[in-house]
């Protein structure tokens, strides 16, 4: 996969910056509300305008048409947009299988959840552009604590959690080189929080995605960082620098 890099990159409010993080690597970045990581997020997707540059495996962003980079780039913003009355139309499905969420049930009404070798369905992994197989979808969600009839729910009955697992595979689905994750987890209980940073770490080691990951929480923070041999960042009177340990 790629590796992304800040090449002296300066979004609003902040100094430049200079970052690399690797394929498959793992980087997390705190501060206080304000503090500017929800800013160098929508810098790094070319959300905002910003000075510097970004690259992906060493290609400047200034040379990748925006949709492509968008769709490489993949951000999980704190508060997720919606567009469309139900569920279902915010995931894009391969055409040669069924749209219907209905045809992923089983009488039962539940998912067919078998984890493929190494605990990510091969549909995700094996994911070119945005077009996903409903049985790689079903399984996506399933991970996440839904059954198959969730994309037939209107997305006026789904709570902030439910929103966040529903925008965290919505994101994965268009298999993303590199993950720019804002608060990702805040708003679930540990339950839903652990099954969310299992399907991230999963993607990023099968997929060998850098990772750049704003959260709030110190122990959330130093637990995946440690597991992941990862680093951590915090944001401080406008500059990134490398947190001090605990």
């Amino acid at each position: 996969m790629a590796a992304l890099t800040l090449a002296r990159l300066q979004p609003k409010l902040l100094a430049p910056i200079e970052l690399e993080i690797g394929a498959g690597e793992l980087v997390f970045i705190s501060g206080p509300s304000g503090a500017g990581k929800s800013l160098l997020l929508r810098a790094i997707a070319d959300l905002d305008p910003s000075q510097g540059e970004v690259l992906i495996d060493a290609q400047p962003r200034s040379l990748i048409p925006a949709p492509e980079w968008r769709r490489r780039v993949g951000l999980l913003p704190a508060e997720t947009g919606w567009w469309a009355d139900q569920v279902g139309a915010h995931f894009a499905i391969s055409p040669a299988e069924p749209a219907q969420a209905s045809a992923m049930a089983t009488p039962a009404g539940a998912v067919d959840a078998t984890p493929t070798q190494g605990g990510f369905p091969d549909e995700v992994a094996q994911v070119k552009g945005d077009q996903l197989g409903i049985t790689g979808l079903a399984r996506l969600l399933a991970r996440l604590g839904f059954q198959s009839d969730v994309l037939d729910w209107d997305v006026q009955r789904l709570s902030t959690g439910e929103r966040q697992r529903l925008a965290l595979a919505r994101l994965l689905v268009n298999g993303p080189e590199v993950l720019l994750l804002d608060e990702a987890t805040a708003n679930l209980d540990p339950s839903n929080r652990a099954q969310a940073e299992q399907l991230i770490d999963d993607y990023r080691r099968q997929r060998r995605a850098a990772v750049l990951w704003a959260s709030h929480d110190p122990d959330q923070r130093q637990r995946l960082a440690q597991a992941a041999g990862g680093r951590c960042f915090v944001i401080e009177a406008g500059r990134l620098q490398a947190e001090s340990p605990a």
